[in-house]
């Protein structure tokens, strides 16, 4: 194959501007995924990045003949207790990374040798570069950046294929004893008042709606000893705004409401006719045995379908209700590498991540090493999301 050492200029753009009209032609005609779309990326640098003391990365490659935005790498650069990592814009909002960038310029951006190694001139320094949450190899980060090759994550990511009209797709990827049981609970619902079911059309149900979400999911966090983002106040705007900035278009949010008060609701991104969903929340104490959440995915199927909607996407996370709706597991993957002796000790750390949280904890209650290192590794842990 040719290889064109001059096709590409690369810099680093700090101000770069993820609403501009470049970045939105280049985004549309990219294999990126939902969470790079420019409202996404524009509220995260400029809600949650500072909150998370991140350093914005934004690589930008233009073509040189034409000065045409040809890919956005949207990166950030995050200390972690000790750790510096380089790693994709995500801040745990996002669930699926990637460049942005066609298949067919990636595929010719890794012809031009000096563009890719100013790529990975600029990505350093670094002690761990972490690159998670690839959903497949059109675009191989991997060998743009000089990196191991990728490898699974210990997690997947579930989508169900809708079907029209609704009751063939419900026959189809229900089992007939949950259609069923649905059915019943739902008829049950029904009798406690009057129910409905609409998609938030306004800042007023956006804002009461995502209220409400942080109210209902609280207690499930809690029970859990940890605490829901919604819970923090940068996080609750990111969404909040991100709700508001997308109402109508690449947004929508469902609530699910009892006598006018929502006692559901569930947020996800429009996307080439796939809905994503990235939040939902039940009142599960008032509703305790009425399936609330599964009738409240169900209504969702129901409304994508009507839309024109092809894929209903639960994206990442193994939860077994997914398979309830006909979702099928797709491999999520990583790509990771040291470059340094912490960057390496940070890395095995992160491939016992089944373990290490467990561990961390025996080594408090038996004081099997001194608090101080206890303390880094739990903060370690903890800041890596193990």
């Amino acid at each position: 194959m040719n290889k064109n050492n001059d096709a590409f200029d690369v810099s680093i753009d700090h101000a770069f501007d993820f609403l501009s009209q470049e970045y939105a032609k280049l985004f549309d005609d990219s294999d990126a995924t939902a969470f790079q779309h420019p409202v996404w990326l524009d509220s995260l640098y400029g809600k949650l990045a500072a909150s998370a003391m991140a350093k914005r990365l934004v690589i930008v490659v233009r073509h040189r003949s034409t000065g045409a935005l040809a890919m956005v790498l949207p990166l950030l650069r995050v200390r972690r207790g000790p750790i510096r990592t380089v790693e994709f814009a995500d801040l745990r909002v996002s669930d699926y990374l990637a460049p942005v960038c066609s298949a067919r310029v990636f595929s010719d951006l890794l012809q031009d040798e000096n563009a890719c190694r100013e790529i990975q001139r600029l990505v350093r320094p670094f002690d761990l570069l972490r690159m998670t949450k690839l959903v497949d190899g059109r675009l191989p980060i991997e060998n743009l950046l000089a990196a191991p090759r990728r490898t699974s994550m210990d997690m997947n990511a579930y989508s169900t294929v809708l079907i029209a009209p609704f009751e063939q797709w419900r026959v189809s990827a229900l089992d007939r004893s949950y259609q069923k049981e649905l059915a019943k609970k739902f008829r049950q619902l029904q009798k406690k008042g009057a129910l409905t079911f609409s998609c938030c059309d306004d800042s007023a149900s956006i804002l009461g709606a995502m209220e409400v979400m942080k109210k209902f999911r609280a207690p499930r966090f809690q029970s859990r000893g940890d605490s829901d983002l919604l819970e923090r106040p940068e996080y609750f705007g990111f969404y909040s705004d991100v709700a508001l900035r997308g109402l109508n278009s690449f947004v929508r949010l469902y609530a699910m409401k009892m006598d006018g008060n929502v006692i559901a609701a569930v947020l996800g991104l429009c996307h080439r006719d796939s809905f994503l969903i990235i939040m939902s929340a039940f009142d599960v104490v008032g509703y305790k045995s009425q399936s609330l959440g599964s009738l409240m995915f169900e209504q969702v199927a129901r409304d994508c379908i009507e839309r024109g909607d092809q894929i209903l996407d639960f994206t990442i996370g193994d939860e077994p209700y997914k398979r309830l709706f006909g979702a099928q597991p797709s491999p999520m993957w990583s790509v990771t590498q040291a470059a340094s002796a912490a960057g390496s000790v940070t890395l095995f750390a992160l491939r016992q991540a089944p373990w290490i949280k467990l561990a961390v904890k025996r080594m408090a209650e038996f004081k099997l090493l001194p608090t101080p290192l206890i303390d880094l590794l739990a903060s370690i842990a903890r800041r890596l999301g193990l």
